[in-house]
C-alpha cells in the first residue's frame, strides 16, 4: 500500500527493501503491522464464504471442468467484495497513518473499527464502500484464475491422498495460484489502493476508476500499474500456499471420516482416490 500511494515527485520509498527498512528504522517493527486488525477480523469469513460459495457453485454447475471452475472461483470472488472492500479501506487508512512516524503525533483512528466507524460517521455507507467497484472487478477474474490455477496445479502434479509427497504439492500449487491471481488482476489492485486512499490528507485527487487510471498514468508513466508488485507476490506465496493446503487436507480427512463405518476407527492419512 505504502509504495503503491508514495507521492512520485516525493517517494518515501525506492523499491520493497528500501520501504521495508524504513520502517523498520523509522517505526519499529510493530510499523509493519499496522492494520492488522482489519484483516484478522475479516480474513476468517471471507475465506469461509470464499470457499463455501465456490464449491456450492461448482455442484450446482454440475461438471468438474476448467471452465467450471473459473466461473465458480468468479462468483465466490464477487460475493466476498461485501466484506473485503471495508476490511481493505480500513486496513489501507490504517497502514498509511503515522508514515514516518516513531510515535504518532496525531492519531485520527484507534483502530480498524474505530477507523470504519469514523469513516461512516462522516461519510456514510457510501465512504465505507470506497473502492467498492475497483474491489469488485479486481476480485471477480482474480478469483476464477486462482481455483482454475489451483485445479489445474493439482491435476497436473498427482495430488493423490496416499501419496507421501501430497502436502509439498498441494503447498506449492496453492502459492502458484496466489501468484496467478494477483498477476490477472494487479493495476486494478494499484487503482483500488489509490482510490481508497484518497481523500487522507483532506484533497480528494481522483473522481472515479478512469479518472484515477488516467491521471496515475499521465504522472508515471505504465510502470505505476506495478509498483509494489514484489511485495505483493513475496506475500501471496506462503499466503496461498497455507490456505489451499490447510483446507484440501481438511475436506479430505472430512470425507475419509464420512465414508468409513461408524465401528471403524478413522485412519490418520485420508485415503480417497483423488482429491
Amino acid at each position: 500500500v505504502r509504495l503503491q500511494v508514495q507521492n512520485v515527485e516525493k517517494p518515501l520509498y525506492r523499491g520493497t527493501f528500501h520501504c521495508f527498512q524504513s520502517i523498520i528504522k523509522q517505526e519499529s517493527a510493530f510499523g509493519l503491522y499496522k492494520g492488522i486488525g482489519s484483516p484478522m477480523m475479516g480474513l476468517t469469513f471471507i475465506n469461509a464464504l470464499v470457499f463455501g460459495v465456490q464449491g456450492n457453485t461448482l455442484r450446482a454447475l454440475g461438471k468438474d471442468t476448467p471452465l467450471n471452475q473459473f466461473i465458480a472461483g468468479s462468483a465466490a470472488g464477487a460475493i466476498q467484495c461485501v466484506i473485503c472492500c471495508p476490511m481493505e479501506l480500513a486496513k489501507t487508512r490504517m497502514q498509511l497513518q503515522g508514515t514516518g512516524e516513531y510515535k504518532l503525533k496525531t492519531k485520527n483512528y484507534k483502530n480498524s473499527l474505530d477507523c470504519l466507524i469514523k469513516i461512516y460517521q462522516k461519510e456514510g455507507l457510501r465512504g465505507i464502500n470506497r473502492g467498492m467497484v475497483s474491489t469488485f472487478i479486481r476480485e471477480t477474474p482474480s478469483f476464477g484464475f486462482y481455483f482454475l490455477t489451483y485445479d489445474c496445479m493439482t491435476r497436473y502434479l498427482g495430488c493423490e491422498a496416499e501419496d507421501s509427497y501430497v502436502i509439498p504439492k498441494l503447498l506449492f500449487s496453492g502459492g502458484m495460484s496466489g501468484i496467478v491471481s494477483w498477476l490477472s488482476t494487479y493495476p486494478m489492485d494499484v487503482i483500488k489502493s489509490r482510490l481508497q486512499a484518497d481523500g487522507v490528507g483532506g484533497v480528494t485527487q481522483y473522481s472515479g476508476i478512469l479518472d484515477c487510471i488516467r491521471k496515475s498514468y499521465h504522472e508515471e508513466g505504465w510502470r505505476v500499474f506495478t509498483r509494489g508488485l514484489t511485495s505483493t507476490l513475496l506475500r501471496a506465496f506462503p499466503v496461498n500456499a497455507a490456505t489451499f493446503a490447510t483446507v484440501t487436507v481438511f475436506l479430505m480427512y472430512m470425507k475419509s471420516e464420512d465414508s468409513l463405518p461408524e465401528c471403524e476407527p478413522a485412519p490418520v492419512i485420508p485415503q480417497p482416490s483423488s482429491l
